[in-house]
């Protein structure tokens, strides 16, 4: 029997479900303090140091790759400002859908969290095949890059996930920590072969509006460079989806992202100057390997290229682990809820959603094995990325102008300007990703229609009234309608 429950949303249905309903939908509360947490902020972003990046010395040259990283820079840390003050108000496991339901409503919640799962499960996928391309460089086992070595990734490391969310982030913490020190010890050799004048030494285009030698694609090309810029980035803003099994998440939270933050800003710097000064712009900007030909060329390999390249394996291991586990915890909030099927949101004894990490694998499997374009899907991922930015910092905007009464153990500097400075910015790496990848942006387009029609027309009618996010919103209704 199927009792209406009208508080959520106007002309929304909420359905109150049985009392074992959640009892079989918890996850293990107290696994990760501010220190796995901060691990986990950098595991999701550190393969894009060791590759990805340079591409956007193609699209705008040193000068213009440098300004969009700075811009990309600017939006992540107001953006995550902005996501430790909404952590703090509400530390659950859905991250930038609980954030949007509250602020935005019920649509609003599932247009934001269906952008992250684009991003979540397309960007594993890709990094498989990466995974594979290296494996296969480096002669590992034999192997060549294919289904076989795809098909392990997926098996081994959701593996560990379905073992527990605290051997999970330590193994996390570990393999990343490895990657950060290769890159910590590839700068110090790059940068013994430093030449400024590599800086800027792409051909100038001089048909581009406003071209020089620092800006080659001139300044149209800064825009282009922009989802370049956010590969130093791209991924810290799901920390938050961690909430419901850390330690103290009002504390923790934003510390975690603060300081993960302040780590990748200082990778970003010494990786893109050492990188493009140890041989030249030219010579790095189409790449697969950027730091390997930075510190080799044409030549034979060195000791300290081959630790850079085992060390990328690594970056990228780490950062296709951690993008699973987040996945799977924004797939977990939303079948919880009922935006999702709700059958994908039950946990194991482990407290691991066992189905949540399961088949989006597969998915991920499939479409590595299926399409082999890793550069396709990342860029399909970076489309969703931006969507949910931009809806995340409206949401700090919505909450403060109508809630500005709200307990907020942490405030975000600078508040409402903050965020809609990343909010600003959001909306033009948006657009910046029709100029780097028209047809990728179309296919993100077309999985997100084919998403939002199955809410419009089945799953908003039949949303869990007791799930952490929709109570949290309709407490806000009730508030509001007493005032």
């Amino acid at each position: 029997m199927t009792l209406e429950d009208t508080t959520g949303s106007a002309g929304t249905g909420t359905t109150p479900p049985s009392d074992t309903y959640l009892e079989r939908r918890t996850l293990r509360r107290g696994s990760a303090g501010w220190l796995l947490l901060t691990g986990l902020g950098v595991a999701y972003v550190v393969s894009g140091d060791f590759s990805g990046w340079n591409i956007g010395l193609s699209k705008g040259g040193f000068g213009g790759l440098a300004a969009a990283t700075v811009l990309m820079g600017l939006m992540y840390a107001c953006l995550v400002f902005a996501l430790a003050e909404l952590s703090a108000i509400l530390p659950t496991a859905g991250g930038g859908y609980g954030f949007a339901r509250r602020a935005l409503g019920t649509w609003g919640g599932f247009l934001t969290g269906t952008a992250i799962l684009i991003e979540y499960i397309l960007a594993p996928a890709a990094i498989a095949i990466f995974i594979g391309d290296y494996v296969e460089s480096l002669g590992l086992f034999g192997l060549t890059s294919g289904w076989p070595v795809y098909l392990a990734c997926f098996a081994v490391f959701i593996g560990i996930h379905l073992w527990g969310v605290g051997e999970a982030l330590r193994f996390s913490l570990v393999v990343t920590a490895i990657a950060v020190a290769a890159l910590l010890i590839f700068a110090v050799g790059a940068f013994t072969e430093f030449q400024a004048g590599g800086l800027d030494d792409i051909p100038v285009d001089t048909s581009a509006v406003g071209s020089s030698s620092w800006l080659p694609y001139g300044l149209l090309g800064i825009w282009a460079a922009f989802p370049f810029g956010m590969w130093f980035f791209l991924g810290v803003e799901g920390v938050p989806l961690a909430a419901e099994e850390a330690k103290d998440p009002v504390r923790s939270m934003p510390r975690a992202l603060a300081v993960s933050m302040g780590i990748l800003v200082v990778l970003a710097v010494l990786t893109f100057f050492a990188a493009s000064g140890a041989r030249g712009s030219a010579a790095i900007q189409d790449a697969g390997n950027p730091l390997v030909v930075a510190l080799q060329g044409d030549g034979d390999p060195t000791a300290l290229s081959r630790f850079v390249n085992y060390a990328g394996l690594a970056g990228l291991v780490a950062s296709f682990f951690s993008l699973i586990y987040a996945g799977s915890r924004q797939l977990f909030a939303l079948s919880r809820a009922g935006y999702l099927p709700r059958f994908l949101s039950l946990t194991s004894r482990r407290k691991s959603p066992y189905l949540g990490l399961l088949i989006p694998g597969a998915i991920g499997f499939a479409l590595a094995a299926g399409t082999g374009d890793g550069a396709r899907m990342l860029n399909i991922a970076v489309f969703g990325a931006t969507i949910s930015y931009a809806l995340m910092a409206l949401s700090h905007i919505v909450l403060r102008r109508r809630e500005p009464e709200l307990p907020r153990p942490y405030r975000t500097p600078g508040g409402v300007l903050t965020s809609s400075v990343a909010f600003v910015l959001a909306l033009s790496a948006l657009v910046a990703t029709f100029l780097v990848d028209k047809d990728a942006a179309l296919i993100a387009l077309v999985v997100y229609g084919v998403a939002l029609a199955y809410f419009a027309f089945y799953s908003r009618h039949r949303l869990v009234a007791q799930a952490p996010e929709e109570e949290f919103a309709a407490l806000a209704a009730a508030e509001a309608e007493l005032k």
